[in-house]
């Protein structure tokens, strides 16, 4: 681990370590999100699948900008989308 000498290098490491536990948590949420969408579609809920679809797309899309890649949050938005109607039709 690196040894912050200068005041303001020593508040960098302190800003940075609390970043990345933020950033962590939020995609942990993120992934928690998504694998209840495909959880309730493989169970065939769509009422379920619905919900948690509109919640992970409102976590995508507050992390794309920063945490997650922003073409990487459209895939997703759009795989879960595609798996939610699928289901809806069958």
């Amino acid at each position: 681990m690196p040894v912050a000498r200068s005041l303001s290098s020593q508040k960098r490491l302190r800003q940075s370590k609390v970043r990345e536990i933020r950033n962590r948590m939020k995609k942990s949420q993120v992934k928690t999100a998504i694998r209840r969408v495909t959880d309730a579609v493989h169970d065939k809920k769509v009422e379920n699948a619905e919900q948690a679809l509109r919640f992970a797309c409102k976590l995508l899309d507050r992390s794309g900008h920063s945490i997650l890649h922003p073409n990487m949050v459209a895939r997703k938005k759009s795989q879960l989308t595609r798996m939610v109607a699928g289901l809806k039709s069958a």
